[in-house]
């Protein structure tokens, strides 16, 4: 079993001053920079990773500062589970991702655990591929339902495969308000199960450190049959990040009640640093068990 938390965190993480990928509105920021901010720190216990929420900024600028956190380590089969205190709230323009990833996207696969964009209630839980992973829905079912494409490989891999959650307060803002909890990843040759527990239901198992799956009720995900689990995901490291607008944020901005008065997506998160004062991570630990 691997753990990571405030013990070990800048150890097990590498901190990525790296453009995003996502091309988001957003300067990620190395580990040196980022404790002297403030915006990646240990809390009694528990890691703080956040924003920049006090600079004015120009929208044709790099963006808004932020970490993003890379595990040195990399998994296959394996159980991960987060223990979150806190997460990123619904804010107009922010994009947080809890994932895992392959060296070689997407032929080695991509699984998005926790992530959502600006005011979602809901999160939304995703696979990336290559071409020719149509996973149908694995035995005991799944309590969300399937967005986006069949094809988790769909537009070279951008596109995805996605499972939303039906419970309105697994994520984002609705979450901390639940007392915050915990989201499982459950990654097996036959295939991939998510599930998101509110702290109260958080079982003894999972406290204990012996968790057992097959009592923690039917996941919000479970992409079964139809995949080929061992080829397609491989060498998967764990990462955290909060960007803003970008591909996804940005692309659907026109389409939300956060476009109202902001032309833009940039230009509302350059000018709006208050808005993300709860736009942070407080993680109690995430915990990697083999399978």
């Amino acid at each position: 079993m691997d753990t990571y938390d405030d013990t070990n965190w800048l150890n097990k993480f590498d901190v990525q001053a790296i453009p995003d990928p996502t091309h988001g509105f957003v300067e990620y920021v190395d580990a040196q920079q980022a404790q002297r901010l403030g915006l990646l720190r240990t809390l009694g216990g528990q890691v703080y990773m956040g924003v920049d929420t006090t600079s004015i900024l120009s929208p044709n600028g790099t963006g808004r500062k932020s970490v993003r956190v890379h595990s040195k380590q990399a998994y296959n089969q394996a159980l991960v589970i987060a223990d979150f205190a806190h997460v990123p709230g619904s804010n107009c323009g922010s994009w947080p991702a809890f994932w895992m990833f392959g060296p070689n996207w997407p032929n080695q696969g991509e699984i998005d655990i926790y992530e959502g964009v600006h005011i979602n209630t809901y999160n939304q839980a995703t696979l990336h591929t290559s071409p020719g992973c149509v996973p149908s829905v694995g035995p005991g079912g799944e309590t969300g339902h399937r967005v986006g494409n069949a094809d988790c490989g769909a537009d070279s891999g951008f596109g995805g495969c996605g499972v939303a959650s039906n419970i309105s307060t697994s994520y984002g803002t609705a979450f901390n308000a639940n007392g915050g909890g915990v989201y499982a990843a459950l990654l097996t040759n036959s295939g991939i199960k998510v599930w998101y527990l509110a702290s109260r239901d958080v079982p003894s198992n999972i406290r204990n450190g012996n968790p057992d799956p097959s009592t923690w009720g039917t996941p919000i995900a479970n992409f079964g049959p139809g995949c080929d689990y061992a080829a397609r995901f491989k060498d998967l490291s764990i990462v955290f990040d909060i960007t803003f607008c970008g591909d996804w944020a940005g692309g659907v901005w026109g389409q939300t009640s956060c476009a109202r008065g902001n032309q833009t997506c940039n230009a509302y998160v350059a000018s709006q640093p208050q808005s993300f004062a709860d736009s942070y991570w407080l993680i109690n630990s995430v915990k990697v068990y083999s399978v």
